[in-house]
């Protein structure tokens, strides 16, 4: 496979990429405490079948010849439901709590970065042009997005924020690196991470609002009626929103 085919899989960073990306993270929230919680099917078994489905969706996706916007964003929502369940494993059913899963999966997510950019010498995604870059996208996406449950329960819980709180603190954040991207010569590289990262625990606080009982500060809505809204906004998203890929970088 030429470089140019492969960076063609990568869809450009638009605003609807982002509109699209919270809304998958929304969905990997609620969709996956519908599965581990209504269900009662418990965090391990959980993890087991989204990683499956995760999994098949990546093999599909690095095999694909080209940008297909419906196979990358299964790949998506596939990665951010295991990573609900992931997190949930983690801190819960291990016992690490949520300031320790949340350090362990930064570490984590840390060092699949810095073995990136040792590896390939850039972490962009208009860098990637091989089954390895390839590899390792997908393997920082998974660290946030686990990552992003195990801080957005850390922001909400440990530190006493509520979801309206969560929710307040990471759009703020988020505003922020919008604001970094028009107004600073920082690195767009690291300003898309930052925002990539931030986007999850905003999407979990979201799903723990809609979801979660009444007494817990909740809206205590259907885990299965809200997964399958969030899923037809997202297939509404990729059916009317533009959908390209990104470019190479020269």
């Amino acid at each position: 496979m030429s470089p140019s085919a492969a960076i063609n899989k990568v869809p450009a960073i638009t605003l609807g990429f982002w509109v699209i990306k919270i809304l998958a993270t929304t969905l990997g929230e609620v969709g996956g405490d519908a599965v581990t919680m209504s269900m009662n099917l418990g965090y391990l078994v959980g993890t087991a079948l989204f990683a499956t489905v995760f999994i098949i969706a990546v093999q599909a996706q690095i095999r694909a010849r080209s940008f297909q916007p419906w196979i990358y964003w299964a790949a998506i929502i596939a990665s951010t439901t295991v990573g609900t369940t992931l997190a949930d494993l983690v801190d819960r059913s291990l016992g690490l709590g949520y300031s320790g899963g949340t350090t362990l999966l930064l570490t984590l997510l840390l060092l699949t970065l810095w073995s990136w950019q040792r590896t390939t010498g850039s972490v962009s995604v208009s860098s990637i042009s091989s089954p390895r870059d390839e590899a390792f996208y997908w393997l920082t996406i998974t660290f946030s997005q686990t990552l992003g449950t195990a801080l957005g329960d850390w922001a909400a819980d440990t530190q006493g924020l509520g979801y309206a709180g969560g929710i307040a603190v990471f759009a703020g954040l988020l505003a922020l690196v919008a604001l970094l991207y028009w107004r600073s010569q920082i690195s767009r590289t690291v300003l898309f991470w930052l925002a990539f990262i931030l986007t999850r625990p905003l999407g979990a606080v979201v799903g723990d609002f809609l979801d979660k009982p009444l007494d817990h500060g909740g809206l205590a809505l259907s885990r299965y009626s809200g997964s399958l809204v969030l899923l037809l906004a997202i297939v509404a998203c990729i059916a009317l929103l533009p959908q390209r890929p990104a470019r190479q970088a020269h």
